[in-house]
């Protein structure tokens, strides 16, 4: 994450004299070390510059958008920075955008405040007067306000960092499809297009048959290697080694496409398998271990933002994944959604250490596939779908609370989590279907509302949360206002 370097960037004017402006360039300096060396601050805050003027602003952010280095500008104005430089400058901004609306100090200081202190300190009228210019621009941007010691407005401001990065990775994320969309599904289906001007996604589709050509180039040697890998990682609970072996290869070819294309996110479908001899199933979890995107069916969506997710939430340590909705517990008192797959469950979400199991798979046609199979970790997280409403698209976020399943299932041959979607789950499902969303989702135990909400801010598209105190009659006035707020775009 710290490869990620976000600007500070300090306004100001001349009014002031030079001492005051070296004292400002001090403190920023200062305030950006202490707070990129903070625990709660994932990436690297590195102090630019003291901006006095509408040149040097333009010249800045024109800086920012060329330099891939950058990942988004934090500003603050220490002493008061009229707004009307900006507009040029914010006009041009292609970055995320956070505004810091903080002090140097954390009090008034009682004997010493005169007016050459009132000078140096006007972030209390300046950061007023640079959030106007914003609003005006109606430029998205986020804004934390708070002392910029407080573990609270760290936090936000490192949380407010993950989806810059989110960001960026979607600027040059390339999803490989095996296959096509699963026939005759419509939440999978979308426009890549508009997703590639919007989101920046580059979705195509690669032969299934070269896949399995590189299958069969993978060397015997290369299988011994990762085997080994899957006895010090996992418990083998199968005497059909062939059947991993074959996943083994699976993984290795699948992964040397995506490396070869600079591929970060993949899909396939059961319904085009051509020369394949098994689903992957062990692979594709391996492969999402390692930080990849996937989605089942064809669904570049929901594997694009499996990826993001999981990029957003690195170095966290709950947890990211692929997930469907399966089947749900309507016991009174005990409403649950069990969530599985066929194969692919993200062994980021295992409670325990994941076995590797072969079993029957009833649709595809082929052998017996090996896969990780695993009870999912209890805890809060979000569920997360992207859907495209023609037009344009709409992320749904939902809080969840997962439980350790309160079933042992025996005879369910595949990893499984089970929640409580907010605020219950007779409403929750019927706000999740009322808003559109799928059936795949993105699980993760790290991602915040308040994460997914900047990111879709960031990206230019519609937002939806679903939470403890979601009403329904307010939530379908949301989504009807929404429509044609977003239609006069």
């Amino acid at each position: 994450m710290k490869q990620y370097k976000f600007w500070f960037v300090v306004g100001s004017q001349h009014l002031y004299g030079p001492e005051v402006l070296r004292i400002v360039a001090e403190r920023a300096e200062e305030m950006a070390r202490w707070i990129s060396d903070n625990p709660n601050i994932p990436c690297t805050l590195s102090y630019k510059a003291t901006v006095k003027t509408p040149d040097e602003i333009t010249a800045i952010v024109k800086e920012a958008n060329y330099d891939d280095s950058c990942a988004g500008i934090v500003t603050w104005c220490h002493t008061f920075s009229p707004s009307k430089m900006w507009i040029n400058g914010l006009k041009l901004l292609q970055k995320p955008l956070c505004h810091f609306a903080t002090q140097y100090n954390r009090t008034i200081p009682n004997e010493e405040i005169d007016m050459d202190f009132m000078n140096l300190n006007q972030a209390a009228h300046g950061d007023r007067e640079h959030g106007f210019i914003a609003t005006r621009l109606r430029l998205g941007r986020k804004v934390i306000m708070g002392y910029w010691k407080d573990h609270e407005v760290l936090k936000e401001l490192g949380l407010w960092m993950r989806s810059a990065v989110g960001y960026n990775i979607s600027q040059s994320l390339k999803v490989v499809r095996f296959g096509d969309n699963m026939r005759q599904v419509a939440v999978t289906e979308g426009d890549k297009v508009e997703a590639q001007i919007k989101l920046g996604w580059q979705v195509n589709t690669w032969p299934v048959g070269e896949l399995a050509e590189q299958i069969n180039a993978v060397s015997e040697a290369e299988v011994d290697a990762l085997m080994a890998e899957y006895a010090e990682k996992y418990d083998i609970n199968t005497d059909n080694l062939a059947a991993v072996r074959y996943q083994a290869r699976e993984e290795l070819a699948i992964l040397r496409i995506l490396e070869r294309e600079g591929a970060t996110a993949f899909t396939n479908t059961f319904e085009d398998l051509y020369g394949m001899e098994q689903l992957p199933g062990l692979a594709t979890q391996r492969i999402l271990e390692r930080g990849y995107g996937y989605g089942a069916e064809g669904d570049w969506k929901v594997a694009a933002m499996t990826r993001i997710i999981k990029a957003m939430c690195e170095g966290m340590d709950g947890g990211t994944g692929f997930m469907e909705d399966y089947t749900y517990h309507l016991d009174e008192g005990m409403e649950y959604t069990l969530g599985a797959h066929m194969l692919e469950v993200c062994p980021t979400l295992a409670a325990g250490k994941p076995r590797i199991e072969v079993h029957p798979l009833g649709i595809g046609g082929k052998s017996d596939p090996a896969r990780l199979v695993f009870e999912g970790k209890a805890g809060k997280g979000t569920v997360t779908s992207l859907v495209d409403m023609g037009g344009r698209l709409r992320l749904i976020v939902q809080d969840i609370e997962a439980v350790r399943p309160i079933m042992s299932m025996p005879n369910l041959p595949v990893a499984r989590i089970m929640w409580k979607p907010m605020p219950d789950l007779r409403t929750g499902a019927r706000l999740w279907i009322l808003a559109g969303g799928a059936h795949h989702t993105v699980l993760s135990y790290d991602a915040t509302p308040e994460m997914l909400e900047d990111w879709a801010e960031m990206m230019g598209i519609e937002y939806v949360h679903i939470g403890k105190d979601t009403n329904v009659g307010l939530f379908k006035q949301q989504l009807f206002l929404a429509d044609m707020a977003w239609k006069l775009r």
